[in-house]
Order: C-alpha cells, then structure tokens, then sequence
C-alpha cells in the first residue's frame, strides 16, 4: 500500500508538539555540573603502591599510549642466612590521553588492582603535550575514585576476606585462652592453694635432680679350698725359711 501524501510531516510536526510540551533537560555547563553515574570512564587513577612493573596495561593497550619506565633494586635478606632478592622499582608511568580511547582493557588486565576509572573529566589543555599525566598527576585522580559496589548479599565471601577472618579468630581465641589461663593462676595464688605433690614433686625433679647412688656392693663369698685347707699364720716374729 502506497504511503499517504504528507504523512511523514505529520509524523514529525506530532514528534515537534510532543517535546515541546515537555520539561527542558538541557544543563548550563558549566555552571551547573552534570549528574554522571559513578562509574564513568572520565579519566585514569594510578595507586603506585600496588604497581608492580609487570608491563600488561603497555602491552595490552591498543593505543600504545602508556610509559613506563623502571630499575632493579636488591633487597636484603630478612633473615639472617638468607638470599637477597631483587625487585622492579617504578621510575615513570604515564598515560598520554590525546591517544586513549578509554576502551578500559588497562584497568582490566592489572592483576594487582592497580589502575581505576575516575570519573572527572575536566582535564582540557590548549596545549597537548599537557594530555600526558605522569604518575603524579595520575594519583591525584585516585582521591576522586569511588568506593566500589556492594557485593551481593548472596554471594559467596572473597578467599582472601575469608582466610583474614579465620585467622583474626585463631588469634582471639588464643588470646582469650592465654588470658583464662592467667586469671586462673592469679585467683590460685590469692586464694593461697598449693600445688598438687606429684606436680611438687615433678618440679623438684625437674629442678634438683637427685644424686646417682651406686648400688652396695655384695658381701665376699668365702673360697671352699680356704675352708678344707686353712693357711698357716704367720708370726711376725719368726724368721724366714731359709734364714737362721
């Protein structure tokens, strides 16, 4: 069926008289600043603490617009025996904004939580050579950064915040135990009890061990052959055989 004549103008003075009976949503930038959800791509925050120099944001971007540039440091053994290690030291890290697409693959691939969105946006220059924000300028954005989302109520708790609790757990009841135990043993001393004999004497054998005794030794056996065959006394007095 063939359109109507006009009716395409129709349409599009009907669409005119529908937004013109509707509230005005245009916003007087920038005098009155805009509502943007708290997760929009604005700019990008570095946290360097957290930065290990693996490179993967350089690699992984599109743009080739991340510099970075590190040295080798030797740490010293932490205990005595040990072996020295070396670890990556962050020298520069720069992000040059005339070239990012804020495609976001940076953010995603940093395994240690290093790279955040922030959603300020008003980081215009007449020159653009200021679009490169070294590292300095980029931990500046993280004070901007928001807080991120609840987790569900259904979900099931991180490892990490998991293993955290269980250890916290451990040590307060260690505590608690180490405590019960001291209390005890004051209350003992207060109320003037003493300890039990064999643990009394446990202790005295712990602390002064008895002398080793050698067992007495057995009374002599006589010899049969003195018994039938008596020796001869001798008097002192008489001379030897042999001798007049």
């Amino acid at each position: 069926m063939a359109p109507i004549p006009g009716s395409g103008l129709a349409k599009g003075l009907a669409v005119t008289l529908r937004t013109m009976t509707k509230k005005t949503v245009t916003e007087q930038y920038p005098d009155t600043q805009p509502d943007l959800p708290p997760r929009t791509r604005g700019v990008i925050g570095l946290f360097e603490e957290n930065c290990t120099v693996c490179m993967l944001c350089a690699r992984e971007c599109p743009d080739w617009c991340i510099y970075i540039d590190s040295h080798k440091e030797t740490v010293p053994a932490a205990a005595p025996g040990g072996r020295e290690r070396s670890r990556n030291v962050l020298d520069r890290f720069a992000i040059d904004f005339s070239l990012c697409m804020y495609c976001g693959i940076c953010i995603e691939v940093c395994p240690f939580d290093a790279l955040f969105w922030s959603p300020e946006f008003e980081y215009a220059e007449t020159d653009i050579h200021e679009l490169t924000h070294e590292r300095d300028k980029l931990r500046e954005w993280m004070w901007t950064v928001p807080a991120p989302p609840a987790l569900d109520p259904a979900a099931e708790e991180p490892k990490e915040i998991a293993a955290a609790r269980k250890t916290a757990e451990k040590l307060a009841a260690t505590q608690a135990a180490e405590a019960a135990e001291a209390a005890q043993a004051a209350e003992a001393t207060q109320a003037g009890e003493s300890v039990e004999p064999t643990q009394a004497a446990a202790v005295t054998e712990a602390t002064h061990p008895k002398p080793t005794q050698a067992p007495p030794a057995e009374p002599a056996q006589p010899d049969p052959a003195e018994a039938t065959h008596p020796k001869p006394v001798v008097d002192p007095a008489d001379p030897p055989e042999g001798q007049s």
